[in-house]
């Protein structure tokens, strides 16, 4: 109900009238109602995908002018806009769309519209009379239209899984908008202003914590932001072949830009015609040394960080940068070459895991947890200390990072593109259909670039030479840097090393434009008993930090005991969660799509950093077992009370205690033959008799003798003693595998054999 005064458009002719039949009153009145204008006001010009003809786009490309190929690389990327612009147009030119809201029920094809009218003129028929031919053809044509829905509904719900099935994120994105196809209300005003506020307000972030560094004055700030010298060793970069091309486009992902000219997917699909198009804008880039000015705006998409955040206010929100997709490609032939020096010349710290061939969060949590372990073992007191730092990646120094590139032998045109690259982005912000006006990006690496995280790892290589100088031990996954500092009990001044530590690597980071945040850093006590932490906090910036009970460490929940209990529970209540939400898909699904959403939404996280849960306690491993046991009955249909030792056998799932010995064998095989992370494979050695024997040859390894893991439960879970006892149960043939894949199919069907032998 609403007033007179409630209604935009007033309420005029009012009347109230009392009826004769009842004790209601019959209100009568005339408003004048505005017109129901659809959300985001006004036609949307949109290209039909259907229209959009790979062979029709490339004849109307036609070939790359011949005459052009001595043109700058700006040049060449303006032709490459206008000419794939033009047709684009050609083939699927925009067209209004209206801007509606999504269909309840995308599923709903026209045959069953066609067959809802006919069931509607059953169901009439049967009203007006009530016959028992009329009842029984109605009947039968609503089991006919049930079935029809179903097998629609199949369809669809079958395609959009493949669409996603090797991605889980995607896939995970693709179930939850199946079941739940309306969309949430975005930003509630997407107005210019709006779109300016937000560019200001991530703009500003940002000086603000630039401002911060320029009124501190740190003495050491020149000495150790400098970058030693090193001769060249890199000055150019190897040009590509239409082949490699090919081979770029095929591993970039197709995510569009709205400063693309066309659309990445059709790019991505026609690679085979457009091969020479790209090669000449990504040569002439190369041997320029200048990344095309039109490629470094960035368009920043706000995302709401939690759905339980005020929407209206601005730090709710995130920045998603998407960058031009020409650009990305350029970026992953530079990516991979210079990925390549890094490996010959052995730059990058050792303890740096992030975004390398062989590294992951698995691999530094295992030698993280390996390293307490140990300790513990020992009697001695161990402080992890999780450093969190604000906006890394945004506050990068481009004069620091130029130097660091310089220092490790880049130069020539190598290290000219590498400054162009950097240099002169800008970034806007883009609301529905409104944009920002571009603002200037002064400092930090390119969200969104393959090359970003490349360097920033190389800008953050000195930080780990000056925590380990300390006789502290580290390890680096990008920005989460934690520092791990073991000591005997009763040696209580060892905390103040790891303050001069932390005091040394503060220095650091303000010499480098980084800023800490020590009321966001965390303190993990491993001791066996919790009075041990008494009088152990460390300080950091002046600031005392407090000794927790349990953090999170790389998605893992860490405890003092490293029992992991509170990981596994955690595990297993979302497990649990996105089973229920599968459940729902069951009806629509057959069996081998319903087993990729389990894989991608279940399974994929019993086993991340499974290689942790080697030697769980059964009643700990019992809560992960649980939750495999329902996601094969969900996938089979098989009864609540029906064994599933059979289930697992029947879709070769290993139970969870095997999966975990999988997951470390997996890696012990990597870190022996050079695929895996230096700081792995120094943890293991070769058994080597002390005379010959039958054993000589066998590629057997030492296992820690029990006066080095004197614990039961260390012996039994630490990577340093488990792994070797592992891999000597193996087959010979199994550890003299050639390659990984035959190691991972021979090992997958032993460790099946011994699961169920019974």
């Amino acid at each position: 109900m609403c007033s007179r005064f409630d209604w935009p458009g007033g309420v005029e002719e009012l009347t109230i009238a009392p009826l004769p039949w009842t004790d209601h009153h019959l209100i009568r009145f005339r408003i004048t109602a505005p017109p129901n204008l659809r959300r985001g006001g006004g036609p949307k010009m949109v290209r039909p995908r259907r229209l959009m003809d790979l062979d029709g786009f490339l004849t109307a490309l036609g070939e790359f002018p011949a005459t052009s190929a001595g043109d700058p690389v700006d040049a060449l990327v303006a032709l490459w806009n206008k000419e794939a612009a033009r047709a684009i147009d050609t083939v699927a030119p925009e067209r209004p769309l209206s801007s509606t809201r999504a269909k309840p029920s995308p599923w709903f094809t026209e045959e069953l519209a066609a067959m809802k009218r006919k069931k509607r003129g059953l169901e009439g028929v049967w009203r007006s009379e009530p016959s028992e031919p009329n009842r029984t053809r109605l009947c039968s044509y609503l089991r006919a239209y049930a079935a029809a829905i179903d097998a629609a509904k199949n369809i669809f719900f079958a395609a959009n899984i493949a669409s996603a099935k090797n991605r889980p994120a995607e896939l995970s994105r693709v179930v939850r908008g199946l079941l739940y196809p309306v969309p949430q209300d975005g930003i509630p005003d997407n107005s210019a202003a709006r779109c300016e506020a937000f560019a200001r307000f991530f703009a500003d972030k940002v000086a603000l914590i630039r401002s911060g560094f320029d009124t501190i004055l740190t003495a050491v700030s020149e000495d150790v932001a400098r970058a030693p010298a090193c001769p060249i060793l890199m000055d150019s970069f190897q040009l590509v072949q239409p082949e490699d091309v090919d081979k770029v486009l095929g591993e970039v992902r197709a995510t569009t830009c709205i400063l693309d000219p066309c659309p990445s997917w059709l790019v991505r699909e026609a690679r085979g015609g457009l091969a020479e198009w790209v090669k000449v804008v990504v040569n002439a880039s190369l041997r320029e040394g200048i990344f095309p000015a039109s490629l470094k705006l960035a368009v920043i998409k706000p995302l709401l960080k939690k759905p339980s955040l005020d929407p209206t206010q601005l730090d709710s929100y995130r920045p998603i940068s998407n960058l031009p997709f020409l650009g990305k490609v350029v970026e992953r032939v530079v990516a991979a070459q210079l990925q390549a020096f890094l490996v010959d010349t052995d730059f990058l710290d050792p303890a740096q895991s992030g975004f390398r061939p062989g590294h992951g969060t698995e691999t530094a949590l295992v030698a993280l947890v390996d390293d307490l372990r140990r300790e513990l073992d020992r009697g001695s007191v161990s402080l992890l200390v999780l450093l969190d730092l604000s906006a890394a990646f945004d506050t990068v120094d481009h004069g620091i990072l130029l130097g660091r590139l310089a220092g490790m032998g880049l130069g020539g045109t190598v290290l000219q593109w590498l400054r162009s690259f950097l240099e002169g982005r800008s970034q806007m912000v883009s609301l529905g259909d409104t944009c920002s006006a571009p603002q200037p990006l002064t400092c930090g690496v390119p969200q969104g670039s393959v090359l970003s995280p490349m360097l920033f790892n190389i800008y953050m290589k000195p930080l780990g030479e000056i925590i380990r100088s300390f006789g502290v031990r580290c390890h680096l996954y990008a920005d989460d840097v934690q520092l791990c500092h073991s000591f005997p009990p009763v040696t209580k001044e060892a905390v103040q090393v790891l303050n001069r530590c932390l005091a040394s690597v503060s220095d650091w980071m303000r010499a480098n434009k980084l800023k800490l945040n020590p009321d966001k850093t965390e303190v993990l006590l491993v001791s066996r008993k919790a009075e041990q932490g008494i009088g152990l906090q460390p300080v950091l910036d002046g600031v005392a930090l407090p000794l927790k009970t349990q953090v999170r460490s790389l998605g893992v929940l860490l405890d003092s005991s490293l029992s992991l209990e509170p990981q596994v529970s955690a595990v297993a209540r979302g497990a649990f969660a996105q089973l229920r939400l599968v459940r729902q898909l069951r009806p629509f699904l057959g069996r081998s799509d319903l087993a990729t959403v389990v894989h991608a939404l279940v399974t994929s996280r019993l086993d991340y950093c499974n290689a942790l849960y080697v030697g769980l306690p059964l009643k700990t491993a019992r809560k992960l077992q649980l939750v495999q046991r329902a996601a094969a009955r969900l996938i089979t249909g098989a009864a609540y009370r029906e064994r599933t030792t059979s289930l697992l056998s029947q879709l070769h799932w290993l139970p969870i205690c095997y999966r975990a010995q999988f997951k470390v064998l997996v890696l012990t095989y990597k870190a022996l033959n050079g695929s895996g992370p230096i700081y792995l494979s120094e943890r293991i050695s070769s058994y080597e008799p002390g005379r010959s024997l039958r054993s000589s040859g066998e590629a057997l390894l030492s296992v820690p003798p029990a006066s080095q893991a004197r614990l039961v439960g260390t012996r039994d879970r630490a990577f340093s003693v488990v792994a070797p006892r592992l891999w000597n149960t193996l087959p010979r043939e199994i550890r003299q595998a050639p390659t990984l894949l035959s190691f991972r199919k021979a090992l997958k069907t032993w460790l099946c054999a011994q699961a169920f032998e019974d």
